[in-house]
Protein backbone atom coordinates (compact mmCIF):
# COMPACT_ATOMS: atom_id res chain seq x y z
CA UNK A 1 0.00 0.00 0.00
CA UNK A 2 1.41 3.51 -1.30
CA UNK A 3 2.30 5.91 1.85
CA UNK A 4 -0.08 9.22 1.41
CA UNK A 5 2.23 11.99 0.33
CA UNK A 6 2.21 15.48 -0.43
CA UNK A 7 3.23 18.32 -2.62
CA UNK A 8 4.22 21.43 -1.21
CA UNK A 9 5.38 24.23 -3.79
CA UNK A 10 7.53 26.93 -2.57
CA UNK A 11 9.17 24.08 0.50
CA UNK A 12 12.82 25.54 0.22
CA UNK A 13 11.96 27.99 2.79
CA UNK A 14 9.94 30.12 5.03
CA UNK A 15 6.08 28.97 5.08
CA UNK A 16 7.00 25.99 2.49
CA UNK A 17 9.46 24.55 4.66
CA UNK A 18 7.53 24.56 8.18
CA UNK A 19 4.27 22.93 6.21
CA UNK A 20 6.70 20.30 4.62
CA UNK A 21 7.47 19.09 7.93
CA UNK A 22 4.65 19.31 9.63
CA UNK A 23 2.61 17.03 6.78
CA UNK A 24 6.08 14.62 7.71
CA UNK A 25 5.01 14.83 11.30
CA UNK A 26 1.42 13.66 10.31
CA UNK A 27 2.69 10.55 8.22
CA UNK A 28 3.16 11.90 4.96
CA UNK A 29 5.67 11.81 2.16
CA UNK A 30 7.22 14.72 0.59
CA UNK A 31 7.49 16.23 -2.44
CA UNK A 32 9.42 19.63 -2.15
CA UNK A 33 9.42 21.32 -4.97
CA UNK A 34 12.29 24.66 -5.28
CA UNK A 35 13.12 27.11 -7.25
CA UNK A 36 15.81 29.43 -6.37
CA UNK A 37 15.37 28.18 -3.19
CA UNK A 38 17.76 24.92 -4.00
CA UNK A 39 19.97 24.51 -1.04
CA UNK A 40 17.50 24.84 1.72
CA UNK A 41 14.99 22.01 -0.08
CA UNK A 42 18.01 20.21 0.03
CA UNK A 43 18.82 20.61 3.53
CA UNK A 44 14.90 19.96 4.32
CA UNK A 45 15.13 16.63 2.36
CA UNK A 46 17.92 15.72 4.43
CA UNK A 47 16.12 16.78 7.34
CA UNK A 48 12.78 14.51 6.65
CA UNK A 49 14.86 11.58 5.28
CA UNK A 50 16.74 11.67 8.48
CA UNK A 51 12.86 11.04 10.20
CA UNK A 52 12.47 8.07 8.37
CA UNK A 53 10.06 10.12 5.50
CA UNK A 54 10.39 9.46 1.86
CA UNK A 55 11.38 13.22 0.15
CA UNK A 56 12.51 14.29 -3.07
CA UNK A 57 12.93 17.78 -4.87
CA UNK A 58 11.34 18.77 -7.46
CA UNK A 59 12.74 22.14 -9.10
CA UNK A 60 10.77 23.83 -11.52
CA UNK A 61 10.43 27.98 -12.22
CA UNK A 62 6.51 28.74 -12.55
CA UNK A 63 7.39 32.55 -13.47
CA UNK A 64 8.38 30.59 -16.79
CA UNK A 65 5.67 28.60 -19.00
CA UNK A 66 5.90 25.06 -17.76
CA UNK A 67 3.97 21.92 -18.44
CA UNK A 68 2.00 20.95 -15.16
CA UNK A 69 0.63 17.81 -16.40
CA UNK A 70 4.58 16.53 -17.10
CA UNK A 71 5.05 18.00 -13.68
CA UNK A 72 2.29 16.11 -11.57
CA UNK A 73 2.82 12.96 -13.21
CA UNK A 74 6.70 12.94 -12.19
CA UNK A 75 5.82 13.54 -8.85
CA UNK A 76 2.79 10.94 -8.39
CA UNK A 77 5.63 8.60 -10.81
CA UNK A 78 7.66 9.07 -7.34
CA UNK A 79 5.07 9.00 -5.08
CA UNK A 80 1.71 6.98 -6.08
CA UNK A 81 0.04 8.02 -2.94
CA UNK A 82 -0.16 12.11 -3.92
CA UNK A 83 -2.92 12.97 -2.48
CA UNK A 84 -2.32 16.64 -1.52
CA UNK A 85 -0.80 19.73 -2.64
CA UNK A 86 -0.34 22.87 -0.72
CA UNK A 87 0.50 25.61 -3.38
CA UNK A 88 2.72 27.85 -1.27
CA UNK A 89 4.97 28.93 -3.84
CA UNK A 90 4.80 32.98 -3.88
CA UNK A 91 5.76 35.94 -6.16
CA UNK A 92 5.82 39.22 -4.04
CA UNK A 93 7.21 42.54 -5.28
CA UNK A 94 5.36 46.18 -3.66
CA UNK A 95 4.19 48.43 -6.73
CA UNK A 96 1.20 50.26 -6.91
CA UNK A 97 -0.85 49.93 -10.32
CA UNK A 98 0.76 53.34 -11.81
CA UNK A 99 4.67 51.75 -11.40
CA UNK A 100 3.98 48.11 -12.61
CA UNK A 101 5.54 47.25 -15.43
CA UNK A 102 3.66 44.54 -17.59
CA UNK A 103 6.83 42.04 -16.61
CA UNK A 104 6.20 42.72 -13.01
CA UNK A 105 2.29 41.86 -13.30
CA UNK A 106 2.77 38.97 -15.13
CA UNK A 107 5.47 37.67 -13.35
CA UNK A 108 3.23 37.79 -9.87
CA UNK A 109 0.27 36.48 -11.98
CA UNK A 110 2.17 33.55 -13.24
CA UNK A 111 3.62 32.23 -9.96
CA UNK A 112 0.36 33.29 -8.06
CA UNK A 113 -2.17 32.14 -9.72
CA UNK A 114 -1.26 30.36 -13.21
CA UNK A 115 0.68 27.30 -11.57
CA UNK A 116 -1.72 27.14 -8.74
CA UNK A 117 -4.29 26.95 -11.19
CA UNK A 118 -2.80 24.69 -13.78
CA UNK A 119 -1.27 22.30 -10.87
CA UNK A 120 -4.65 22.05 -9.86
CA UNK A 121 -5.93 20.56 -13.10
CA UNK A 122 -3.39 18.23 -13.54
CA UNK A 123 -4.18 16.77 -10.19
CA UNK A 124 -7.86 16.44 -10.82
CA UNK A 125 -7.16 15.08 -14.04
CA UNK A 126 -4.35 12.28 -12.36
CA UNK A 127 -4.59 11.80 -9.29
CA UNK A 128 -8.31 12.02 -8.79
CA UNK A 129 -9.10 12.42 -4.90
CA UNK A 130 -7.31 14.22 -2.24
CA UNK A 131 -7.10 18.03 -1.38
CA UNK A 132 -5.52 21.41 -2.35
CA UNK A 133 -4.53 23.61 -0.09
CA UNK A 134 -3.82 27.08 -1.33
CA UNK A 135 -1.37 29.08 0.55
CA UNK A 136 -3.11 33.08 0.32
CA UNK A 137 -2.31 36.40 2.49
CA UNK A 138 -4.86 38.03 4.88
CA UNK A 139 -4.10 41.32 2.45
CA UNK A 140 -6.57 39.59 0.67
CA UNK A 141 -9.24 41.33 2.52
CA UNK A 142 -8.10 44.75 2.29
CA UNK A 143 -7.74 46.91 -1.34
CA UNK A 144 -3.80 48.02 -0.62
CA UNK A 145 -2.94 49.22 -4.11
CA UNK A 146 0.32 49.34 -2.91
CA UNK A 147 0.87 45.78 -3.87
CA UNK A 148 -1.42 45.91 -7.15
CA UNK A 149 -0.14 43.03 -8.97
CA UNK A 150 0.56 40.64 -5.92
CA UNK A 151 -2.53 41.04 -4.49
CA UNK A 152 -4.80 40.85 -7.18
CA UNK A 153 -3.19 37.57 -8.24
CA UNK A 154 -3.77 36.71 -4.41
CA UNK A 155 -7.40 37.80 -4.70
CA UNK A 156 -7.62 35.90 -7.80
CA UNK A 157 -6.38 32.51 -6.16
CA UNK A 158 -8.79 32.80 -3.39
CA UNK A 159 -11.82 33.05 -5.87
CA UNK A 160 -10.14 29.98 -7.90
CA UNK A 161 -10.18 28.57 -4.26
CA UNK A 162 -14.16 28.42 -4.23
CA UNK A 163 -14.30 27.64 -7.82
CA UNK A 164 -12.37 25.03 -8.16
CA UNK A 165 -14.15 23.55 -4.82
CA UNK A 166 -17.74 23.20 -6.53
CA UNK A 167 -15.77 21.92 -9.68
CA UNK A 168 -13.56 19.39 -8.02
CA UNK A 169 -16.13 17.96 -5.33
CA UNK A 170 -16.73 15.63 -4.09
CA UNK A 171 -13.99 13.74 -4.79
CA UNK A 172 -11.04 16.78 -4.21
CA UNK A 173 -11.84 19.23 -1.15
CA UNK A 174 -10.44 22.45 -1.74
CA UNK A 175 -9.30 25.32 0.65
CA UNK A 176 -6.92 28.23 1.66
CA UNK A 177 -5.05 29.28 4.75
CA UNK A 178 -4.93 33.16 4.57
CA UNK A 179 -2.26 33.88 7.24
CA UNK A 180 -1.40 37.21 8.52
CA UNK A 181 1.57 38.19 10.60
CA UNK A 182 3.57 35.38 11.69
CA UNK A 183 6.66 35.01 9.83
CA UNK A 184 7.35 38.77 8.78
CA UNK A 185 9.77 39.18 6.14
CA UNK A 186 13.46 39.11 6.38
CA UNK A 187 14.04 42.52 5.93
CA UNK A 188 11.10 43.63 8.45
CA UNK A 189 12.26 44.27 11.67
CA UNK A 190 10.79 44.22 15.39
CA UNK A 191 9.60 48.05 14.78
CA UNK A 192 7.57 47.05 12.02
CA UNK A 193 6.17 44.11 13.69
CA UNK A 194 5.29 45.32 16.56
CA UNK A 195 3.57 48.29 14.48
CA UNK A 196 1.60 45.87 12.62
CA UNK A 197 0.18 43.74 16.02
CA UNK A 198 -0.77 47.36 17.17
CA UNK A 199 -3.53 46.79 14.45
CA UNK A 200 -4.60 43.36 15.45
CA UNK A 201 -7.46 42.79 17.57
CA UNK A 202 -6.23 39.93 19.46
CA UNK A 203 -2.69 42.11 20.33
CA UNK A 204 -0.52 39.74 18.91
CA UNK A 205 1.56 37.96 16.16
CA UNK A 206 0.87 34.23 15.50
CA UNK A 207 2.72 31.51 15.77
CA UNK A 208 4.30 28.75 13.43
CA UNK A 209 1.96 26.40 15.39
CA UNK A 210 -1.48 28.32 14.79
CA UNK A 211 -0.61 28.02 11.00
CA UNK A 212 0.31 24.28 11.32
CA UNK A 213 -3.12 23.76 13.83
CA UNK A 214 -4.78 25.46 10.77
CA UNK A 215 -3.37 22.91 8.50
CA UNK A 216 -4.24 20.26 10.34
CA UNK A 217 -8.21 21.09 10.60
CA UNK A 218 -8.32 21.49 6.62
CA UNK A 219 -6.35 18.12 6.43
CA UNK A 220 -8.83 16.77 8.78
CA UNK A 221 -12.15 17.66 8.51
CA UNK A 222 -13.71 16.44 5.73
CA UNK A 223 -17.25 18.42 5.45
CA UNK A 224 -15.02 21.52 4.84
CA UNK A 225 -14.75 22.78 1.06
CA UNK A 226 -14.18 26.25 -0.66
CA UNK A 227 -13.23 27.82 2.88
CA UNK A 228 -10.65 30.30 3.43
CA UNK A 229 -9.26 30.31 7.26
CA UNK A 230 -7.75 33.67 8.24
CA UNK A 231 -5.39 32.70 10.60
CA UNK A 232 -4.10 36.66 11.77
CA UNK A 233 -5.93 37.63 15.14
CA UNK A 234 -8.92 39.22 13.51
CA UNK A 235 -6.66 41.74 11.43
CA UNK A 236 -8.47 41.09 8.43
CA UNK A 237 -11.71 41.89 10.11
CA UNK A 238 -10.52 45.15 11.80
CA UNK A 239 -12.13 47.51 9.18
CA UNK A 240 -14.35 49.91 10.97
CA UNK A 241 -13.99 52.52 8.98
CA UNK A 242 -14.70 56.48 10.05
CA UNK A 243 -18.04 57.17 11.02
CA UNK A 244 -19.54 59.99 13.23
CA UNK A 245 -19.12 58.15 16.59
CA UNK A 246 -15.48 58.42 16.05
CA UNK A 247 -14.91 61.81 14.56
CA UNK A 248 -12.49 63.96 16.75
CA UNK A 249 -14.74 66.70 16.70
CA UNK A 250 -18.72 64.54 17.17
CA UNK A 251 -18.43 65.83 20.70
Amino acid sequence: MNSPAALITGAGTRLGSLFARHMAALGYDVAIHCNSSQDGAKQLARELQSTGRQCEVFSMDFSEAFDADEFILQVQARFPGLECIINNASAYEAAPTAGTSRELLEAQFRVNLVAPFLLAGSFKRYCGQGQVINILDNKIAYHQYQYAAYLLSKKSLADFTKMAALEFAPEIRVNGIAPGVTLPGETRGNAYVDWRIAGIPLGKKGSDEQLTNSLSYLLQNDFLTGQILYVDGGESVNQVGRNHENYPDSA
